[in-house]
């Protein structure tokens, strides 16, 4: 036993007959007994892998390197090595740890549109509610990676309040200030993507975008808008969950906790709700970058803040025309 438990990490024919006594044309090679045995024949087979360049010898050299590699020093892990047993396979459970991990990485998600929401982020991001509700500008858009291409999954989005404060808006520092303790919890909601479920590689070949979702403050809403207190700071979250584990996945609950759900956020995203803008900056800034808000870029701006500023000095007019005042004929 101990001959040939020694014998497996014993120089071998094979790298014997490559050795540099064999490559110089010396006197054949000693040999055991065993190893006459594991290679009946090879002294045929000698003359033609000692030649330079034939194809046996290269021949031989690459089966050489393959055995010698993985039969003759077996490792610790593999089968033949007896000192170490086989590990059993651990069960898999229902829902995987690293969902969608087809490279072997954790699944990512990132931001589109990032350097926009920084620069809001700066200012102090505002979003309207409204008893209708209103979309959000701008909107989340995110790009999904390492996903298992054949696995299917449930992408969500929430939003969850920063802290339990309530805030106002000081005009003269331009900045929002505590004003109180958060209202009552509002009822959770969930924008569940209305792709879902798809494979992962429906969602990783595409910018998975939120801009159907809408904000609103009305609590008795039944149109399955997001549900958000007026002066109050929140932090949209996305969701990647597997969809063994979304089957309880509702837009009146909330998401549902485990290891197949995997969830994302970013700090560019928080925001404040109003019912109407209180920084000036960010009031330009939406109608500046907000493709929808054309018609306020164009002549409506000007005319706006026209209107604005007469009304602003509309003290100043007389309730009747001046009858030595002439006016344009229109």
């Amino acid at each position: 036993m101990a001959e040939k438990r020694r014998s497996p990490c014993a120089m071998s024919v094979k790298a014997h007959a490559f050795s540099v006594e064999a490559l110089i044309g010396a006197e054949k090679r000693r040999r055991t007994s065993g190893d006459g045995d594991l290679f009946p024949g090879y002294e045929d087979r000698q003359d033609v892998l000692d030649l330079p360049g034939s194809p046996g010898l290269r021949a031989g050299r690459a089966s050489t390197s393959d055995q010698g590699s993985e039969a003759d020093c077996p490792s610790d892990g593999s089968p033949e090595s007896d000192d170490a047993p086989l590990e059993r396979p651990q069960p898999v459970a229902s829902c995987a740890a690293a969902p969608g991990t087809g490279t072997g990485e954790e699944t990512r998600v990132e931001l589109q549109g990032s350097d926009l929401w920084k620069r809001f982020h700066e200012i102090g991001t505002e979003m309207i509610i409204t008893k209708a509700g209103r979309r959000m500008f701008p909107a989340m858009r995110v790009k999904i990676t390492d996903l298992d291409p054949h696995q299917q999954y449930y992408i969500a989005m929430d939003i969850i309040p920063v802290d339990n404060k309530r805030y106002r808006y000081v005009y003269h520092s331009s900045k929002w200030m505590v004003a109180g303790n958060a209202d009552s919890p509002v009822p959770p909601r969930v924008y569940i993507h209305p792709d879902s479920p798809a494979s992962g590689e429906t969602w990783m070949r595409q910018v998975v975008s939120f801009d159907k979702l809408k904000l609103t403050n009305n609590e008795l809403d039944d149109q399955g808008h997001i549900i958000l207190h007026s002066m109050h700071k929140y932090q949209p979250r996305v969701h990647v969950i597997h969809k063994e584990c979304g089957d309880d996945l509702s837009p009146v609950r909330a998401v549902p906790d485990g290891e197949g759900t995997r969830t994302f956020s970013f700090p560019e995203t928080v925001f404040t709700t109003v019912t109407a803008y209180q920084n000036q900056q960010i009031t330009r800034l939406k109608i500046d970058r907000n493709p929808f808000a054309k018609g306020f870029r164009d002549s409506g701006r000007n005319r706006m803040g026209l209107e604005a500023l007469v009304e602003s000095y509309a003290f100043w007019r007389p309730s009747q025309p001046c009858p030595c005042q002439e006016y344009p004929q229109t």
